[in-house]
């Protein structure tokens, strides 16, 4: 549990560091140069993610159960579940769902976490999807409360970009749901 932890602080800090203090990017860049900022962020968000990915998998090997989910839980996650893939992509697909949703990745991450929650009771899970889900809830507040410091870099708005965003995604959904979960997590999704 101490590395999913350590990963979880890593990872979801180095994300926070805006949320702090917003300014703290501007000013490291002028210090360190716009380059070295991004290796050092990059390499502790890699630090962080390998960490919290192996303490996730060796904290599942000797569960601790929190919560029994009932079974339909398990169908309300998939459900849930549908519009994450397609939020993520609308996160770099400039369209009328970004316009709409103003930051479609922290949607995706809430409603992943949130799905993820639901179906599942260990205390492994509630450390790992609660800990995303306050982060995106503080992020989104935090994004609402801050001046644009920096505009996001992106592709160019386009007319179809909303239609790749939800085409793609479902077709990642469904791909994720009947063979990528089980394969990269080893629990599959639609199993009772």
């Amino acid at each position: 549990m101490l590395y999913l932890i350590l990963g979880l602080v890593i990872f979801l800090g180095v994300h926070s560091v805006e949320i702090v203090s917003p300014t703290f990017r501007s000013r490291a860049v002028a210090k360190l140069g716009e380059k070295p900022y991004k290796g050092i962020y990059s390499l502790l968000s890699i630090l962080g993610f390998v960490l919290l990915v192996w303490g996730y998998g060796v904290a599942r090997q000797d569960p601790i159960l929190v919560y029994a989910p009932p079974l339909w839980m398990r169908h309300l996650a998939l459900l849930l579940m549908l519009p994450v893939f397609p939020l993520l992509l609308a996160a770099y697909l400039p369209g009328r769902i970004k316009a709409a949703v103003k930051h479609p990745m922290l949607a995706a991450v809430k409603a992943w976490a949130f799905a993820h929650l639901l179906a599942n009771g260990m205390l492994a899970d509630l450390l790992l999807f609660g800990g995303f889900l306050l982060w995106a809830v503080a992020d989104r507040i935090s994004v609402k409360r801050r001046a644009v410091v920096r505009p996001v870099p992106g592709p160019p708005p386009g007319k179809y970009n909303d239609l790749i965003a939800v085409v793609g995604g479902l077709a990642l959904y469904v791909i994720f749901v009947f063979w990528l979960h089980t394969w990269l997590i080893g629990v599959p999704p639609l199993a009772m």
